[in-house]
């Protein structure tokens, strides 16, 4: 995989993944670090309201089932609005909360200007792979390295939204 975006703003395939520190809905802290040591991440970046993210998270999910890539999503919402956007879109993956009281401090780091964007980030740190929108392609190459089919036959899945 590598980057596909018209945000020229977002991190790119080769850059290293800025190091960070968040709070699960539960309070839980998980680091970046801590997450690498278990294995490669995929980092995907949301809001609760996004018609594209709505879009995206159930074929995320999909792709969470494996141990060829842990799938993270870092919200933009506060926990209450969290909790119910993965309820609905049956997420049960690790989602952690970018404070907007803080200032959305990863969504900065990270160059985030639409959601969903998200990344795969590699066990020394470097990114793989980057994109924002809703990528059929991309979803389909990270479904070909976990060993997964992100899209069933029967479904009409677009190329491609942007964010």
């Amino acid at each position: 995989m590598s980057s596909r975006s018209s945000d020229p703003g977002i991190l790119r395939a080769g850059m290293h993944a800025p190091g960070f520190e968040l709070s699960d809905a539960g309070g839980s802290k998980h680091s970046l670090a801590g997450l690498l040591e278990k294995g490669p991440v995929l980092l995907a970046f949301f809001k609760v309201t996004c018609p594209v993210c709505q879009l995206t998270f159930p074929f995320l999910q999909r792709l969470s089932g494996n141990d060829a890539v842990q799938v993270i999503g870092i919200s933009q919402d506060d926990e209450a609005a969290t909790a119910k956007f993965n309820e609905r879109y049956g997420v049960t993956f690790p989602t952690l909360i970018d404070q907007a009281r803080e200032g959305y401090p990863v969504s900065n780091a990270y160059g985030i200007s639409s959601v969903p964007t998200i990344f795969v980030v590699e066990t020394d740190g470097a990114i793989s792979g980057s994109f924002a929108g809703f990528s059929k392609r991309d979803l389909q190459e990270i479904g070909q390295r976990v060993e997964v089919r992100p899209f069933r036959d029967e479904e009409y899945v677009p190329e491609f939204k942007a964010g």
